[in-house]
């Protein structure tokens, strides 16, 4: 097995504790490896590692105004590509209207997030009633529509040629963070019994990014009972319990909800600030050097960010260092209110994710520049 080498060491001015107690005029920045999880270093700076004033080159942080596509569409597999990579793939997804057909996903475990709107979810399994910061996890294969009762805005998360997980908790136990009792699962119910019928449907199967379609003379939603342990499950917002330290900035990967081959989907909730005052109120310079960071902006204040509004998503790629704005490094050692309240969403991908085309249409070009020290 390979090890890293370890030889734990202090030179010069530093702290003894990350994320508290620096030393008197100086900035913290963490080298770290795999995503918060591996072996780290800290230096202490007497600028703050993101105040460039110009920056060349493909690595820039990068920003997209998802809530300016627009257009709605009838199918998942029409839904806007963001971002992706062997392992994982994003996209957009606005539905208006009921779904003539059934989706099959064969290329991976299919996460979606719903950022707006609400609906009924019909699948293999039943019945689930979604609604916004709902997260669904429908396992491969899985045959599902949506019926939405309002204008829905959905993320979808691909876990190509693979599944997902949930994170192994450690030393806090298995109910911190979410108690698993708060899952849901699909219900054959009256709603679902109702919806089976005789007339033609559509299924239309993703293979290797490929679509088929195989045609049934009845809905082929048509159990009238199941048992076992594979099933799609809901999990909102609201039902998680962040992990916090009064002394301590804990790091994102104490926020992971799923794991998934290659890469984590984190969730950022309402949590008290530190109150501790020699402890870290924003988030650290980091240098996430194994892994880029994708979040998508789901709803409050995102009070690590300047002109960051809900529907976005930045884009932070390994290998540079990032951390919070000017602005919000004012307030790095006290905050005015007592607890923040943002929602969102974070991807890190173990290996380069590729920018769709359509981005293009949608970046914030101008978001390289938020990190340059203001007057």
């Amino acid at each position: 097995m390979r090890r890293t080498i370890g030889f734990p060491r202090v030179e010069g001015r530093a702290s003894r504790q990350a994320h508290a107690n620096l030393p008197e005029g100086t900035y913290e920045r963490e080298l770290g490896r795999e995503g918060f999880f591996g072996p780290a270093s800290h230096m202490y700076h007497r600028h703050p590692p993101t105040g460039w004033i110009a920056w060349d080159g493909p690595l820039r942080p990068r920003a997209f105004d998802l809530a300016a596509l627009g257009d709605s569409q009838a199918s998942p597999w029409q839904a806007v590509d963001v971002v992706g990579n062997g392992a994982v793939r994003v996209r957009q997804w606005r539905l208006d209207a009921a779904m003539d057909h059934l989706a099959r996903n064969g290329d991976g475990d299919e996460l979606l997030f719903v950022h707006q709107g609400s609906g009924a979810l019909y699948c293999d399994y039943g019945h689930l009633a979604i609604e916004t910061g709902d997260y669904v996890l429908l396992p491969r294969s899985t045959m599902w529509r949506i019926e939405p009762t309002t204008l829905m805005t959905i993320l979808l998360i691909e876990a190509t040629n693979g599944a997902y997980a949930l994170p192994d908790r450690g030393m806090v136990g298995q109910h911190a963070v979410f108690d698993p009792a708060v899952l849901e699962a699909p219900s054959i119910d009256d709603a679902f019994l109702a919806q089976q019928d005789e007339r033609a449907w559509r299924v239309v199967i993703k293979r290797r990014g490929a679509l088929s379609t195989v045609t049934y003379p009845y809905n082929p939603l048509d159990a009238v009972g199941w048992k076992g342990e594979l099933a799609p499950v809901r999990l909102n917002v609201r039902d998680i319990r962040p992990l916090a330290s009064h002394r301590f900035h804990v790091p994102p990967s104490a926020h992971t909800t799923f794991v998934a081959n290659r890469f984590v989907v984190c969730t950022f909730v309402p949590r008290p600030f530190e109150t501790d005052p020699d402890a870290l109120k924003v988030p650290f310079f980091h240098n996430n050097d194994d892994y880029d960071e994708v979040i998508f902006y789901h709803a409050g204040d995102f009070f690590s960010r300047d002109n960051i509004e809900a529907g976005m998503v930045t884009l932070h790629p390994c290998g540079f260092t990032h951390g919070p704005h000017p602005k919000a490094l004012r307030n790095m050692l006290a905050q005015a209110k007592p607890a923040t309240d943002e929602i969102a969403v974070m991807i890190d991908t173990r290996d380069a994710l590729d920018v769709a085309p359509a981005m293009a249409a949608v970046e914030r070009t101008d978001y390289v520049d938020s990190w340059k020290p203001k007057p």
